[in-house]
């Protein structure tokens, strides 16, 4: 029994060995761009931009923007969808996840609208509806503040836009911070994925597809450089409240990662001219555990008002 036990504990050493040894092992270089056989890369000022794209020549276009961390992949489904209903849909990882670019700067809000904004420009595109989920409400809220009109609608989805914070004074990111965060975190950070869903047992294998994204380098980095940058939106959502821009909020209605009830007096205050759904059954990701609810709110009430 005892030289099973020991048995069993080096195994289960070895495999944490293993796999603390993928971790940020690649390079998102020239070579690993040209090994990826889906979607585009373009070259913007701060880096390359994976993006997909489809209905080129259709005039109503859906950009589609991602959260903190789990990059454009998390949008399959009304990716999807919006493509076969005709729109001119696009989804693209921000810098710092999935094919994107892995960068040594500050990851601020200001970065990531800046290169919706350069994407826009570079595939000629005057104006569309943004669509941003949980963190990328936070960056939709930064491009309609930078360029309103380039807007068409905004349309937030469990954001994170109107939540308080206190950055810290130093922005910077040690190494020290990085190795310990990979050390500290990387064995549990995917299997903490499937906390966003209301009923995670409905999504078997959405931690395991979290892990290759653990294996570039640099983004424990960008992880920890988005969380220090996050700064209080409320002038940008103030401009947006006093524009003429149409914007609703979508929120799961068991939503444990952004809790609308921590922010709903602050968020009545600051955007009261928003139009507000609510979505059953399902937590911080409606757009996945309540997929037919969800793209009946978007594609037949929300896109289709004035």
């Amino acid at each position: 029994m005892r030289k099973l036990l020991l048995s069993l504990l080096f195994i289960g050493f070895s495999l944490f060995i293993n796999a603390q040894n993928t971790y940020e092992t690649v390079d998102k270089n020239r070579h690993f761009r040209e090994q990826v056989n889906t979607g585009n890369f373009l070259k913007l000022s701060n880096g390359y931009t994976y993006y997909e794209i489809k209905n080129e020549n259709s005039i109503n276009t859906l950009i589609f923007i991602h959260g903190f961390s789990v990059p454009s992949y998390i949008w399959d489904g009304a990716f999807n969808s919006a493509s076969k209903k005709g729109y001119k849909t696009i989804r693209l990882d921000l810098y710092g996840r999935g094919y994107s670019s892995n960068l040594d700067v500050d990851y601020t809000d200001e970065l990531f609208a800046n290169q919706v904004i350069e994407l826009m420009n570079e595939l000629d595109i005057q104006k569309a509806t943004l669509i941003g989920l949980s963190n990328g409400g936070r960056v939709i809220s930064k491009i309609a503040y930078l360029k309103p009109k380039i807007i068409e609608k905004l349309i937030y989805v469990s954001a994170s836009s109107f939540q308080d914070h206190s950055p810290p004074f130093n922005k910077s990111v040690s190494k020290k911070e990085v190795n310990d965060f990979i050390s500290n975190k990387y064995t549990t950070i995917s299997e903490g994925q499937l906390l966003d869903f209301k009923y995670p047992q409905n999504f078997i294998g959405w931690d395991k597809k979290y892990e290759s994204l653990l294996q570039y380098k640099g983004f424990a980095r960008a992880l920890i450089s988005t969380r220090k940058n996050h700064i209080n939106l409320d002038v940008e959502n103030s401009f947006i409240n006093n524009s003429e821009i149409p914007f609703f909020t979508i929120w799961g209605d068991s939503d444990s990662a952004v809790v609308y009830s921590t922010f709903k007096e602050k968020l009545n205050k600051l955007m009261p001219r928003r139009i507000e759904y609510f979505i059953s059954e399902s937590g911080h990701l409606p757009n996945m555990e309540n997929k037919i609810e969800f793209e009946d709110l978007l594609f037949n009430q929300i896109l289709i008002k004035n």
